[in-house]
């Protein structure tokens, strides 16, 4: 039980006349007696922190870079008044940093046998679970020279979704989309290898397409039309080992993996394909599978907020064996992961072949747009070193991408602003080709 800045002032301040006038025992016990009776009277009318019932209601979830609002309810069921101060405690990565000394701190005043609610504001700034500390009060008597302290464990959780950040490149690759299934007028049909239906010829329709049969039954010629594949399987796979922890600008790897993901997956399930998630590095971290269009993203998103990157080098024969029993028929596999080159050729290499003579494979990896900088600066010995070291890189990476071309596999190497609306033109390139 704390004494108060304004007990130790009043001390401060009777100690002056003891010193100068009095100084002994007598004028000691003159000053502090009474103080120190007022202190045990406001002890004993300061309301007890253990009885007070506290409860949690708010946000479970909230995307990363979004403010929540946690409600935490005081009930004072004693017959004293609460004057308080509370601090609602969070783990750092909950609170903007500079903010958590203002946010995390309140007053507040319960009568007697009432309630009041206090809401505290996160801003958490990294995904995944952020858990509730204790609550910790200092209750205060009505003079202000004495205080109870005490704390409450209150559980509550705050799950932390990726922002989905490419969302806003949805609208342009669902309008290609509708270009590729014919919906859209345009100069060309409708591309793919799935019938859709019939339709009266124009001059310029390519003639392999006339339908002689329904020709003969009509007084015009008909055509058929055609659309991209439905109904077909794509199975994404993030390689959360050690390279997807390299941090590109302010965010590791992996983030910018997930946000192309997220893209892909929404633009697949509106063209009417199934979608399935695997994270894997040394065992599976995540597997999401069976979800209707309805239920994708939202599982998506809950399964990715709490996948980190693990420092442990991937199992990529492993990978592969769980992607095989994740994706049993011909599917598109779309592998987020590295192009480094020791990794790939020591470890992916090896065991592509069981993906790409039964699936086909799109590996997409994260570019550092700092290496463009690097390759084009001179004028010191610095930076023609610093040069030298991105070309290297720069050439290792296409080296790396053109041996799993020779593979058959797509590759997609790019920077993370650019990377989720590639990954979805690569696969609206492999839909309109059949490939799927």
């Amino acid at each position: 039980m704390p004494f108060t800045g304004r007990a130790a002032l009043l001390a401060a301040v009777g100690a002056l006349p003891v010193g100068l006038w009095d100084p002994s025992w007598t004028g000691v016990l003159a000053v502090n007696a009474p103080l120190a009776l007022a202190c045990a009277c406001d002890a004993a009318l300061a309301a007890p922190v253990r009885r007070l019932r506290l409860e949690r209601s708010g946000d479970t979830s909230v995307r990363l870079g979004e403010p929540a609002r946690v409600t935490l309810t005081v009930t004072n069921p004693t017959g004293r008044p609460l004057r308080a101060r509370l601090r609602d405690a969070w783990p750092p990565s909950a609170w903007t940093p500079g903010t958590e000394a203002e946010d995390s701190r309140h007053r507040l005043t319960v009568p007697a046998g009432e309630r009041r609610r206090i809401t505290t504001r996160l801003l958490p700034t990294r995904r995944g679970d952020r858990h509730a500390d204790r609550v910790t009060l200092r209750s205060y008597g009505p003079l202000g020279l004495f205080a109870r302290q005490g704390s409450h464990r209150v559980p509550w959780t705050v799950r932390v979704l990726p922002p989905f950040h490419s969302r806003k490149h949805l609208p342009s690759k669902l309008a290609r989309l509708r270009e590729l299934d014919g919906r859209t007028s345009v100069l060309t049909r409708g591309e793919g290898t799935e019938f859709d239906s019939l339709r009266e010829y124009v001059p310029g329709d390519d003639t392999r397409s006339i339908d002689w049969r329904a020709t003969a039954r009509t007084s015009s010629v008909a055509v058929r039309t055609w659309r991209p594949e439905r109904d077909r399987h794509v199975l994404l796979v993030l390689d959360t080992g050690r390279t997807s922890a390299g941090r590109v600008g302010d965010a590791p790897r992996l983030d910018a993996a997930m946000d192309a993901a997220l893209l892909l997956a929404a633009l697949a399930s509106r063209a009417g394909d199934r979608v399935d998630l695997l994270a894997h590095d040394r065992r599976p971290r995540a597997l999401v599978q069976g979800k209707t269009a309805g239920q994708l993203l939202p599982a998506l998103v809950n399964a990715m907020a709490t996948v980190e990157p693990e420092l442990v080098e991937t199992d990529a024969r492993g990978l592969v064996a769980t992607a095989v029993r994740a994706a049993p028929r011909r599917s598109l596999i779309v592998l987020f992961t590295g192009l480094d080159a020791t990794p790939v050729e020591e470890g992916l290499l090896p065991v592509l072949p069981r993906l790409t003579q039964r699936h086909t494979v799109l590996v997409a990896a994260v570019a550092d747009p700092h290496l463009a900088a690097m390759a084009t600066a001179r004028g010191t010995v610095e930076a023609v070193y610093g040069a030298a070291a991105a070309a290297r890189t720069r050439t290792e990476r296409q080296h790396t991408a053109d041996l799993l071309r020779r593979h058959g596999v797509t590759v997609v190497d790019t920077t993370p602003e650019d990377l989720a609306p590639a990954v979805a033109d690569a696969y609206l390139a492999l839909k309109a080709a059949g490939r799927l």
